[in-house]
C-alpha cells in the first residue's frame, strides 16, 4: 500500500492553463518530469514541449499571463511558500529575469494589451492596493490607496483605465466595482479617494445595494462594456455593464448561482459558470437576446476559471479551453465550440498505474440542519438556528465496517464539488470512506446561506458538520461510529480543533492541518487584508467583540480534546501563521495532555500553507497515513495483521 501513497502524489497535474495571446498555444505548469514546470502546448497537435528548468515554484498556487506579444510569460515567485511573491518573466530561450521585486506580497492581475502595462496588487504599504508597472521605464506608480482591500483589477483594452472592486461604505459586507484612469499624474487631476495615488477621477459604478458584493471580471473587446457580478437578488447574476448608459443587462432568471467569466472575442456573447448541487457547468448567453445555454460536458466540475492571475481562454477559432473534472476522472483539458456544442480533448489525464475505475465514485445528498447536533456540545451551549437544508458529498470506500472520515472544506468562502481529489482517493484506498459538508456559509448556495457564517464561526455552521456526521451514520449501518475521524485544513483546519473541544463524543481522531484556532492571534498575525477581508468582514474589530473571539478560539477550550489528534502547519504560512498550532499545542500541554501520547505535532520546513509539489504531498499523505494506521486502524493495517 506504500505504493499506492506514492503513486497517488507523482500522478502528474496540470495547473493555470492559459491562452496565448494569437490563440494557438497554451502556457501551463505541469509536473510530468517529476517538478512542477512551465510547459508550452500546442492546441492542434498536443505537442508539450517544456519550457522552464527549475526557475519557477515548485508550488504553483500562483497563476501565470503572456506577454502581449506573446513572447513571455509572468509568473510569480516566492520563498518556500511563503506567498511574498515577486513577478519574473521568462522568454522563449528560457532566459528568466526579475520584473517586479519589493517588500510584501505581489499579485499579478493584468498584462496590457500595448505591451508596456502591467497591473498589480501589493500589500507593501500595508493593505492591498493596486499598482501599475511601466515596462519599458521600470517604473512603479501606485493607482489606489484604500484602507479595504482592492481585488481583481483588470486593465481596458487600450490600457487607459482599470476596473477594481474595494469598499469604501460603512457597511463591512460591501464590495463595489470602481473604474479611474490610468496614466495621468495624481499633479493632473483630482486623487483617488482614499490617499493620493495615479489611479484618477475614480468612479464608483454603484452596481446593486449596499451591503451587497460587486466584482468586474472582463472587458468588452471595444473597451465600452464590464462584465460584472452582483448578489444583490440573494444569487450571484453575471450582467453587462454599458459604461456610456451606465446601465447593466442582467443575465439568466436567478435560479442558479453564475459567476462571470469573459466576453467572447464577438462582444456579443459572454461565458459564466453555473453551480448546480456540486457540479459546475459553462454558460454561454447572448447579451442582445438574454438567451443562454449550458455547454454539453459531462456532469462534474467543468471551469475556466482565473486565479491569480487572468488568464486568457479562447483559442484562435473562438473555442473555450476547459479544465473539466469527476470524482473519478481527474482533470484533463478540453476546447469546447459554443457554436457546434463539441469539444475536443486538448490534454488527457494521466493515471499512472490507475484508471478511473479505480477511484471511488460519490454521491451527493442533502439534509436538513438547524445547527444543533444530538452530540453533547461541550464548549459554547447552542439554541436551535434555522433549519436549512445542507448539501453533503459522500464517498463509500466498500470497507466494512467502514470508518469515516468527516472532511470540512477551508476558505470559509468555498465548497467542495463533484472533482477529483487525490487526498480523498488516498483515504478511500485505505479504506475510510469520506464525507464532504458544504455547511452554511459556503458559496454556491446564494449571498444569505453565505451570511449566515457572520459573527458566528463555531457555531452552526460547525453544528451542520456534526450533524452531517450523524445524518450518514444513521443512514449506513455499515459505517464504524466507533471510528470517525475529522480531518481539515485551513479553515477546515479550524473545523477540525472546534468539532473536537465541541462535539468531543462524535471523534476518535482528529486531524488539524494549517488550522485556525486562536482568533485574536490569526487577526494580529495574518496578511493585511485577510484581517480585514476575513476577520473583521466575519467577526468584527476583537476590540469591538472580545467575547466572540476568545468564545470561538478552540485553543479556549482544549482542555475537551478526548481523542488522539495530529497537528500540522507550514511554517512559512502567511496566511494563517505557525503560531496557530504552537498556541493549540502550548494549550493542550497547560491541560495536562502530553505530546506524543495524546496529541503529536508537526511543523513542516519549506512550505507555507499547503504545497502542490509531488514532493510535499507525498509527504504530507505519509503523515497522515501514519497517524491514522496506528491511531484508527487502516484496511491496508488490518490486511496486514490477518495476513501474520
Amino acid at each position: 500500500m506504500s505504493d499506492t501513497l506514492q503513486e497517488l502524489a507523482e500522478l502528474p497535474t496540470m495547473a493555470h492553463p492559459t491562452v496565448a495571446p494569437d490563440g494557438d498555444e497554451i502556457a501551463l505548469y505541469y509536473d510530468v518530469d517529476g517538478r512542477n514546470e512551465l510547459y508550452r502546448l500546442d492546441p492542434e497537435t498536443g505537442e508539450l514541449v517544456r519550457w522552464s528548468d527549475g526557475e519557477v515554484p515548485r508550488n504553483v498556487i500562483h497563476g501565470i499571463e503572456w506577454s502581449a506579444d506573446g513572447e513571455r510569460v509572468f509568473f510569480h515567485l516566492d520563498d518556500d511558500g511563503d506567498e511574498q511573491n515577486d513577478v519574473f518573466v521568462i522568454d522563449r530561450d528560457g532566459a528568466v529575469e526579475p520584473v517586479i521585486r519589493q517588500d510584501g506580497q505581489v499579485s499579478l492581475h493584468s498584462v496590457g494589451e500595448d505591451g508596456e502595462t502591467l497591473l498589480f496588487g501589493s500589500n507593501r504599504d500595508g493593505q492591498m492596493n493596486v499598482y501599475r508597472h511601466d515596462l519599458p521605464t521600470d517604473e512603479t506608480t501606485k493607482l489606489t490607496d484604500y484602507d479595504r482591500a482592492v481585488w481583481t483589477a483588470t486593465l481596458s483594452p487600450d490600457c487607459e483605465q482599470v476596473a477594481y472592486a474595494t469598499n469604501e461604505s460603512d457597511d463591512y459586507d460591501n464590495v463595489d466595482v470602481y473604474v479611474a484612469n490610468v496614466g495621468r499624474s495624481a499633479t493632473e487631476s483630482r486623487p483617488a479617494a482614499g490617499g493620493d495615488a495615479d489611479g484618477s477621477d475614480p468612479r464608483n459604478l454603484g452596481i446593486g445595494e449596499t451591503g451587497a458584493e460587486a466584482i468586474p471580471a472582463d472587458w468588452r473587446p471595444d473597451g465600452d462594456a464590464l462584465l460584472v457580478s452582483d448578489n444583490t437578488p440573494g444569487r450571484t447574476r453575471a450582467g453587462v455593464y454599458d459604461l456610456e448608459a451606465d446601465e447593466v443587462t442582467w443575465l439568466g432568471d436567478g435560479a442558479y448561482e453564475e459567476e462571470p467569466g469573459f466576453f467572447m472575442p464577438d462582444g456579443e456573447r459572454v461565458v459564466v459558470t453555473r453551480t448546480r448541487g456540486a457540479s459546475v457547468v459553462p454558460v454561454v448567453y447572448d447579451v442582445a437576446t438574454g438567451e443562454g445555454d449550458e455547454f454539453d460536458v459531462p456532469d462534474g466540475v467543468a471551469t475556466f476559471g482565473r486565479g491569480f492571475a487572468g488568464g486568457e481562454w479562447i483559442l484562435d477559432d473562438d473555442r473555450v479551453l476547459l479544465m473539466h473534472t469527476t470524482p473519478t476522472r481527474r482533470p484533463e483539458l478540453l476546447a469546447y465550440d459554443p457554436g457546434t456544442d463539441e469539444y475536443t480533448t486538448v490534454i488527457e489525464a494521466e493515471y499512472g498505474p490507475f484508471s478511473p475505475d479505480d477511484f471511488v465514485d460519490a454521491e451527493y445528498l442533502t439534509f436538513r440542519s438547524d445547527g444543533v447536533p444530538e452530540t453533547s456540545q461541550r464548549a459554547v451551549e447552542h439554541d436551535p438556528y434555522d433549519e436549512l437544508e445542507i448539501g453533503a458529498i459522500l464517498y463509500d470506500s466498500g470497507e466494512r465496517p467502514s470508518p469515516l472520515v468527516v472532511n470540512p472544506h477551508g476558505g470559509p468562502r468555498g465548497r467542495d464539488t463533484l472533482s477529483f481529489g487525490y487526498r480523498t482517493q488516498f483515504l478511500l484506498s485505505r479504506g475510510f470512506s469520506v464525507l464532504q459538508v458544504n455547511y452554511r456559509g459556503s458559496t454556491g448556495r446564494g449571498r444569505e446561506f453565505v451570511e449566515e457564517l457572520y459573527d458566528d464561526w463555531g457555531g452552526a455552521e460547525q453544528g451542520d458538520v456534526a450533524a452531517a456526521a450523524e445524518h450518514v451514520l444513521d443512514e449506513h449501518d455499515w459505517l464504524d461510529e466507533d471510528r470517525v475521524v475529522v480531518y481539515g485544513g485551513s479553515y477546515g483546519g479550524y473545523s477540525a480543533y472546534w468539532q473536537l473541544v465541541q462535539f468531543p463524543d462524535l471523534y476518535a481522531a482528529g486531524v488539524a492541518w494549517v488550522g485556525v484556532s486562536d482568533l485574536e492571534d490569526m487577526y494580529e498575525n495574518t496578511m493585511p487584508h485577510f484581517r480585514s477581508e476575513l476577520m473583521v468582514k466575519y467577526l468584527g474589530h476583537p476590540d469591538e467583540n472580545p467575547g466572540l473571539y476568545e468564545d470561538r478560539s478552540p485553543s479556549t477550550h482544549a482542555a475537551n480534546v478526548d481523542a488522539p489528534l495530529l497537528l500540522v502547519h507550514g511554517v512559512n504560512d502567511p496566511r494563517v501563521p505557525v503560531s496557530q498550532a504552537r498556541i493549540f499545542r502550548d494549550a493542550m500541554d497547560r491541560a495536562g495532555f502530553e505530546a506524543g501520547e495524546d496529541y503529536e505535532y508537526e511543523e513542516l520546513g519549506e512550505e507555507g500553507h499547503g504545497s502542490t509539489d509531488i514532493d510535499n504531498k507525498a509527504r504530507s499523505l505519509r503523515l497522515l497515513d501514519d497517524f491514522l494506521d496506528r491511531r484508527v486502524g487502516t484496511a491496508s493495517a488490518e490486511s496486514a495483521a490477518a495476513d501474520d
